[in-house]
């Protein structure tokens, strides 16, 4: 990868990736500052155990979005690898945003947007395992966990081997952001999907 092509992919993938659309979605419903609630992440995991689903919805959708749109916008106007960077920028940018003291989200539907953007069948694979997971388990974290060690498969097996490693990357990064969430439900405390905190 040449980083001096990359390089404005990545910038366009952060500046996107860090807009906490969590907190600015609680705060204009008069909810307050989400990171105050729960497990105190901007994620929509979180907002819904304000009770508010269609918050929760939103953020969901809009934290994906933010990747897909980096991807796109990269591959429209930039290069090959300023595409690949954007997705990395995005996903970095939700998980460390500057406005935020670089305190974000954990990335799961950043990560499933930025996968809509390079491949959309490898979002399916991804969605079919979390929803899989989710139906079994009922832990939103174990789900993602298991969906994101999946995932990379999907663009290994297809000859995607740049994507891959870069999918692979980011299914590491969420296995860190959860950590607490591993060592939750290694202990048998994690919060249930729908269950507030």
């Amino acid at each position: 990868m040449d980083l001096l092509n990359a390089l404005p992919g990545l910038l366009l993938g952060y500046v996107l990736g860090s807009i906490p659309f969590g907190l600015l979605l609680t705060k204009a419903a008069g909810i307050g500052d989400i990171r105050n609630i729960g497990s105190q992440n901007i994620g929509a995991t979180n907002v819904l155990r304000t009770g508010r689903k269609d918050l929760a919805a939103g953020t969901l959708v809009l934290d994906a979005l933010k990747g897909t749109v980096a991807i796109l916008i990269a591959a429209h106007f930039l290069n090959e690898d300023a595409r690949l960077a954007a997705a990395f920028g995005a996903f970095i940018g939700h998980l460390f945003p500057v406005w935020l003291k670089f305190k974000g989200g954990k990335g799961v539907a950043t990560y499933l947007g930025c996968l809509l953007g390079l491949w959309w069948p490898s979002a399916f694979v991804f969605a079919v395992f979390w929803l899989g997971s989710a139906k079994l388990f009922r832990y939103s974290s174990a789900s993602a966990l298991i969906a994101a060690a999946v995932t990379p498969l999907a663009f290994f097996m297809t000859q995607q081997f740049s994507e891959g490693v870069l999918v692979a990357i980011l299914s590491i990064l969420i296995f860190i952001s959860h950590r607490a969430n591993i060592l939750r439900l290694l202990s048998g405390t994690e919060s249930k999907i729908g269950q507030r905190s």
